[in-house]
């Protein structure tokens, strides 16, 4: 069976994102750097420097970090259905909506930051990726797809 397009577009398009967000990072956190007269010390404890830089400009590495921690998730469930799913249609609006949410939480991490509303987006996100998850595991456990 071939891979299907439709669930491996929603898993680009989240790298892409996390490219967007990565440039974000920088274009902030560079001039930040300078402006605060920095001297960059490779001895200094992990994240010890880029403490000291101003929320606004923390909130874009603290979202791009986590681009790195349950999206993981998504991307292997993602490809998994993209295998195995006979009718992507309901794994595809899951996966665009898995995206589309972590996008927002993207955007309001990096803007606003007001924890209880990144608690929900992240909240929904993961309600997402757990319907993604069980149609994943009946489709290679049950061969129901």
């Amino acid at each position: 069976m071939q891979p299907t397009l439709e669930l491996l577009r929603p898993v680009v398009a989240l790298v892409a994102w996390t490219f967007v967000m990565w440039t974000w990072m920088y274009i902030t956190r560079i001039p930040a750097i300078r402006r605060s007269g920095m001297r960059l010390d490779p001895t200094a404890p992990r994240g010890e420097q880029m403490a000291t830089l101003p929320p606004e400009v923390r909130w874009k590495a603290d979202n791009y970090n986590h681009l790195f921690e349950q999206p993981t998730l998504f991307y292997a469930v993602a490809i998994v259905l993209a295998l195995v799913t006979r009718d992507a249609g309901m794994d595809a609006m899951l996966a665009w909506t898995y995206v589309a949410v972590r996008v927002l939480h993207s955007l309001f991490q990096a803007t606003i930051n007001k924890i209880e509303v990144r608690f929900a987006l992240f909240f929904v996100s993961s309600l997402v990726l757990a319907a993604m998850t069980a149609r994943a595991a009946l489709a290679v456990m049950l061969g129901a797809s």
